[in-house]
């Protein structure tokens, strides 16, 4: 799923391309993509954009008469910049928002289609949209302390909720655990001050980080690779492979749809986390420490 680094990114490009241009239409391949009834979509149609915002990990894009076409690209959505008229349909392509110059096309990989299109009017309704976490890169440490610990979870979840702090998934959580050597099953109520500003401090340097490499990467193109797994992440998707820090092998744990990594030597004090799947198998041969 984009996270933070990847929807600056794409708000940049946006911002190049749409800002104070006229939305001719909304061609939509999909049905099921547009979540709301009222305003009608073709609404947006000849209105110029006047502003992009992110909202969480959702692109706004507001238009005149305070209209907003809000994007949550989900887990596989992408944003792709084409020649006008582009065409629309197929399993893979949901929508198209027309310019005079450029569509802007959404595509979907899979057959679980879950990007959604909402199209919202005033900043009540598009702040209804918003999950409401926390921005890691505007706050102090004693706000993100009072909500790291305002719930006891596993620092893995707490980052992860989007309620609690904004634009961090799956991908950007492993990296900011990894840069701060804390466990992703730490609980959050158990930390002490000191932990508590690596990992803030791990955050702030680590998005920023993020976001200058994505806006090298894409030199002013508009961003055609954004992935969850990127080459320079120091454990996201690198399951198997040394630890750029250590040199042990990175681990993981999975369940559901996603999987968590981590190094067992940096971040749990050489423990292997035990795989929810793999350790209901294996009982009691399953390793417990590194190298075993």
């Amino acid at each position: 799923m984009p996270e933070l680094p990847d929807i600056v990114i794409y708000i940049e490009a946006l911002e190049q391309r749409v800002l104070d241009r006229t939305l001719q239409r909304v061609r939509l391949g999909s049905p099921f993509l547009l979540r709301t009834a009222a305003p009608p979509l073709d609404s947006v149609s000849g209105k110029r954009v006047v502003r992009l915002r992110r909202v969480g990990k959702r692109i706004a894009i507001g238009l005149e008469k305070d209209l907003w076409l809000v994007l949550h690209l989900m887990i596989a959505g992408r944003l792709h910049w084409r020649a006008p008229g582009a065409k629309v349909g197929g399993r893979q392509t949901l929508a198209a928002f027309d310019f005079a110059d450029g569509a802007l096309v959404l595509t979907e990989m899979g057959s679980r289609h879950r990007a959604s299109l909402h199209l919202v009017s005033g900043e009540e309704r598009l702040r209804s949209l918003d999950p409401g976490g926390l921005e890691v890169l505007e706050v102090d440490l004693d706000a993100f302390a009072r909500v790291l610990v305002s719930e006891n979870h596993t620092l893995k979840r707490a980052l992860t909720d989007p309620q609690l702090f904004s634009g961090i998934g799956n991908a950007y959580s492993d990296e900011i655990l990894h840069r701060a050597r804390l466990s992703p099953v730490a609980l959050t109520q158990k930390l002490g001050p000191q932990e508590i500003r690596k990992l803030y401090e791990a955050a702030r340097e680590l998005l920023v980080e993020w976001v200058e490499r994505l806006r090298q990467e894409a030199g002013g193109r508009f961003p055609e690779k954004v992935t969850a797994f990127r080459e320079g992440m120091a454990v996201h998707g690198r399951y198997g492979l040394p630890c750029p820090r250590c040199g042990v092998e990175v681990q993981r744990i999975r369940y559901a749809d996603n999987e968590t990594n981590y190094c067992a030597r940096c971040q749990t004090g050489g423990r292997r986390l035990a795989d929810r799947a793999l350790s209901r198998l294996l009982r009691e041969d399953w390793p417990r420490e590194i190298g075993t």
